[in-house]
């Protein structure tokens, strides 16, 4: 096994385990990847769900080269027209039913940190650092990263990036805000216990509902997105959570979530 799965409670943790590849992707990895999504995504009684490497040297250094070479993964165009829906990792561009935490606790490179864009919180060991080196290589970052980095960061930085291969501290990924917390290393996990913590305080169905709307209306006007009345709206609202919401403010108590 190429990736470790537990759970904890609520919290599911995925651990990319091939520090020797320095976490890089091969095709059977990123099969072990899609299978525990799939299995997330299948569990109601998970909230959370944290994604990282083994060791501190990398989260995840893209894709196995190595193994691509030797027919382990599919490269150049074929990649291309194979059209990977869910992109790297099988999470690049997957939404989760629940929310994904990157604790990136190392390089981040490719599709490496294709996987911390499609993350919903990222949190970052001082230090590590992010890049998208595919064209040092005459490949080009097709999962996600010419789209979404752009998204979220200035385009001039985004292209800056993809066009030189550099890699960027985490303290610049933070303040260009792709990154949402740095601490030291030996406080990563920590930080990340703490973001669960906040997570899992909040109503599942308010938290789904919240990740929903910011998805799918990216790119429209805000009275356009106020207007809609999506599913996952509809259900945060007239569930029996959005009335214990209310009763323990006014109680003055933690709520007792039921997600319904």
């Amino acid at each position: 096994m190429s990736v470790l799965f537990e759970t904890e409670g609520p919290v599911a943790r995925i651990t990319i385990d091939r520090p020797e590849r320095m976490n890089a992707v091969d095709a059977e990895t990123e099969a072990e990847l899609i299978r525990i999504w799939d299995t997330i995504d299948a569990d109601d009684s998970l909230r959370v769900a944290v994604l990282t490497g083994s060791g501190e040297r990398a989260f995840c250094a893209g894709a196995d080269m190595k193994a691509a070479g030797q027919g382990g993964n599919v490269t150049g165009l074929d990649y291309w027209c194979a059209q990977k829906a869910a992109g790297f990792g099988g999470i690049s561009m997957r939404q989760l039913r629940v929310p994904l935490i990157a604790r990136v606790n190392g390089l981040a490179l490719g599709g490496g940190l294709e996987m911390v864009l499609g993350a919903d919180i990222v949190l970052a060991a001082d230090h590590a650092r992010f890049g998208l080196p595919e064209a040092r290589v005459g490949r080009m970052p097709l999962d996600g990263g010419m789209v979404l980095l752009s998204r979220l960061i200035p385009e001039k930085q985004a292209l800056g990036l993809m066009i030189t291969g550099r890699m960027m501290p985490a303290s610049e990924a933070h303040r260009l805000g792709l990154v949402n917390a740095v601490v030291p290393t030996g406080d990563l996990d920590t930080e990340v216990a703490r973001w669960c913590d906040d997570i899992l305080a909040c109503a599942p169905l308010s938290v789904r509902a919240i990740r929903a709307q910011v998805a799918a209306t990216r790119s429209e006007a805000p009275a356009t997105v106020r207007a809609r009345l999506t599913p996952e709206i509809r259900a945060a609202l007239t569930s029996a959570d959005a009335d214990e919401g209310v009763a323990a403010f006014l109680e003055k108590r933690a709520p007792r979530w039921s997600g319904h």
